[in-house]
């Protein structure tokens, strides 16, 4: 379908933030996992979370979704795949589809080992482009034997994680870690793991070691200087260090907070055209890397002021580049950053984005080919982009596309709100993480409508 924009008087309004996307996979899988009924409030129901709910219960987990919020009877640590035959007497092969959720591939992959069977994780033809080998190999060393295909989707996952000493390189994805400290505390030896420079996204830790505590398991970390790794850069010898010693989840009752990610395209919204919007949900103390979207949007001529569970935004519409924005613990921002640096006065430099080529999308490449088609003068560079302000035709009507990439698809349709005259195609991918986007978008005062290409 295609995503199209009707029309915008006046951007207004108090609305609710959406769900974390982040917070609602790890609070299903740690629920599934811990011993007790677990009471999730507030949770994101998505195309992703949704993938992970079912995952969650194919491995052993009683789970009953009632929408506003989730009833979880975990499996005391004792992960017990099943493979019923669909029909009787036919054996089923032990595949659980993810279908495009890296999250819940990366996140499940450690929690499978777990188990007492064998579990073939698959999904759709994105999710077998995502690169799992470091998770792979950091996981053999703890016992876990895989097979895939050259470190890719589909996976086998067999039983066996014992624990022990393993390091992984923090350069790739963040869940690469979580994925192993979320599983640590059940294995018979628990887990030192050593995350080597750089460590890329580390919120997403934060995020989840937070989580953990709150199901009653604590892990401990620390950071050191390894000099025998060091580089002209001082950042790079840094090393991450994480202990957990073998725990019992325990349920318990979790809401789930607003996610600044999706947030990002409301506040952008209001930055862009002018306005001013209240958001509920969103925690000042959040742990949430994307809550840097404050502080680029307010060096960018935003008003922003925060209490402890909102946010407010008021803006001209006047839009200021920043010389240089670091995403590198905030990848999930670089389109809607991309989009704000094509509309403002100036040249911005966004750096720290390397380890985006390897989401839903190669999102350099990808922001940056649909930029282009909007006569957007930008410089692609391997691990950052140089983006020329106010340097787009208005005069012609475009159809962009989303690569099937739901943050592609909500943050190109925000050029609109500038004059400029896109669509998206593959715009109701949107679904994947943030389903009621149109809905909210209308809230604060954008009309946009979802058509079928002919």
């Amino acid at each position: 379908m295609i995503l199209k924009f009707k029309r915008c008087l006046d951007i207004e309004g108090v609305i609710q933030a959406p769900p974390s996307k982040s917070y609602t996979h790890r609070a299903i899988i740690l629920a599934s996992l811990a011993e007790g009924e677990s009471l999730l409030f507030n949770p994101l129901i998505s195309e992703d979370t949704l993938a992970t709910l079912s995952a969650c219960s194919t491995l052993g987990a009683k789970i009953t979704n009632f929408s506003d919020y989730i009833e979880v009877e975990g499996v005391g640590g004792k992960v017990s795949p099943n493979f019923e035959p669909l029909i009787a007497g036919v054996e089923r092969e032990p595949i659980i589809d993810l279908a495009n959720s890296g999250t819940s591939l990366r996140l499940l992959t450690s929690v499978a080992a777990l188990g007492n069977n064998k579990v073939i994780f698959t999904g759709d033809e994105s999710l077998k482009t995502r690169p799992m080998a470091n998770l792979l190999n950091a996981l053999s060393d703890l016992g876990v034997k895989t097979e895939s295909d050259n470190g890719k989707a589909p996976i086998t996952v067999y039983p066996g994680f014992t624990g022990g000493n393993t390091s992984i390189s923090g350069d790739v994805s963040s869940q690469f870690i979580s994925s192993i400290l979320i599983s640590a505390p059940l294995t018979e030896k628990g887990v030192d793991l050593e995350v080597l420079p750089e460590f890329v996204s580390k919120p997403y830790v934060d995020m989840t070691i937070d989580l953990m505590n709150k199901f009653s398991v604590n892990v401990e970390s620390c950071e050191n200087i390894k000099h025998d790794s060091c580089s002209k850069d001082y950042k790079s010898c840094t090393v991450s260090n994480f202990k957990v010693e073998p725990q019992t989840y325990k349920g318990c009752e979790y809401t789930v907070e607003g996610d600044y990610s999706s947030c990002s395209y409301l506040l952008a919204a209001c930055c862009i055209f002018g306005g001013e919007i209240t958001i509920l949900n969103l925690f000042k103390d959040s742990k949430q890397g994307d809550r840097i979207i404050l502080d680029i949007l307010s060096k960018m001529g935003a008003d922003i002021t925060c209490d402890d569970s909102s946010v407010t935004i008021k803006s001209d519409g006047n839009l200021n580049a920043i010389d240089t924005i670091d995403l590198s613990d905030a990848p999930d921002l670089l389109i809607t950053v991309a989009v704000l640096a094509s509309l403002a006065k100036g040249r911005t430099k966004i750096i720290g984005i390397g380890h985006t080529r390897f989401k839903e999308t190669d999102r350099i490449s990808t922001t940056c080919e649909e930029l282009r088609k909007c006569g957007c003068e930008l410089e692609e560079f391997e691990d950052y982009i140089i983006i020329n302000g106010q340097t787009m035709d208005r005069n012609k009507e475009i159809i962009l596309s989303s690569h099937k990439d739901h943050r592609l698809a909500m943050g190109l349709i925000l050029l609109n709100l500038k004059g400029y005259n896109v669509s998206i195609e593959d715009g109701d991918v949107f679904n994947v993480s943030f389903p009621n986007f149109i809905e909210l978008m209308k809230e604060i005062g954008i009309n946009l409508k979802l058509e079928y290409e002919v």
